[in-house]
């Protein structure tokens, strides 16, 4: 049996402290291949703002009562999964099992052989993740694109004036 690293499960948790995660090029596989920074998965988890919303998700929690709370990240992106693939609950959870492009969409630092959760706890992902939720993601997500887009077609417009200048 393959033994689970402990920093795989150093984000797994609200209560835990949080790591950098590093780039998709230095996720750790136990077979030492790299994840390509052009995977969809790799591509949609820069996309998404987690760290704006993982606050907000925390507050859900009482810090007194029950077992530590998943991360936003985690939550967020095993429903994302399960939505994407069309997949059932048991097969979201094995399909991110098997797969470390999944793990690291859902915040993994390294691949893992034992799945980090419990396909019921998708059952409490969706009663804590709302559509109003889902909303203002979604809004931070066209607003980062379209300020990202502005800045580059300003920059090409600058750079234009000065081609321009120089002749």
């Amino acid at each position: 049996m393959i033994e689970t690293p402990p920093s795989c499960w150093s984000r797994t948790n609200v209560s835990k402290e949080e790591q950098p995660l590093p780039p998709p090029e230095k996720f750790e596989l136990p077979f030492e291949g790299k994840l390509s920074p052009n995977n969809r998965w790799v591509i949609m988890a820069e996309l998404i703002p987690w760290d704006d919303f993982e606050e907000e998700y925390a507050k859900l929690f009482s810090a007194e009562k029950g077992a530590p709370a998943k991360l936003f990240r985690m939550a967020l992106g095993t429903l994302i999964i399960k939505e994407k693939l069309g997949t059932s609950d048991r097969e979201t959870i094995e399909q991110i099992r098997e797969n470390p492009y999944l793990q690291y969409f859902i915040g993994l630092n390294c691949y893992q052989q034992e799945p980090p959760l419990e396909s019921s706890m998708l059952v409490h992902f969706r009663k804590r993740i709302d559509g109003e939720l889902i909303n203002k993601i979604n809004k931070k997500i066209v607003k980062r694109e379209i300020d990202k887009s502005d800045k580059e077609v300003k920059k090409r417009i600058v750079s234009k004036k000065k081609e321009k200048n120089k002749k």
